[in-house]
């Protein structure tokens, strides 16, 4: 079986917590925030994964062994993430590759 091993990069793991006052916020509009934010900070940033508190949804949906940690955050940290990017609170959790 092959082990991902995680990417080494200059940048330190960092979380971005966002505020969005709209009660109607979906996955499209809180997905478009992330990546601007994301991008603004390394215009090579890459999206690994992300999870809705609001709705349970998440990706990738793989079911990552991790010792009954949350798969998306398996799936983020073997690929290296360092930036998270919060919006309210939870609600929306993007984590992402910056290079």
């Amino acid at each position: 079986m092959a082990e991902l091993q995680a990417t080494s990069t200059e940048y330190a793991l960092d979380t971005v917590n966002i505020s969005v006052e709209d009660p109607a916020l979906g996955l499209a509009t809180a997905s478009a925030i992330a990546k601007a934010k994301a991008r603004d900070m390394d215009s090579n940033a890459m999206m690994l994964s992300y999870h809705s508190g609001k709705t349970g949804e998440f990706w990738p949906k793989y079911e990552c062994g991790g010792g009954g940690r949350p798969p998306w955050i398996v799936f983020a940290e073997s690929r290296g993430y360092n930036l998270k990017i919060d919006i309210n609170n939870g609600e929306y959790e993007f984590f992402y590759l910056r290079f």
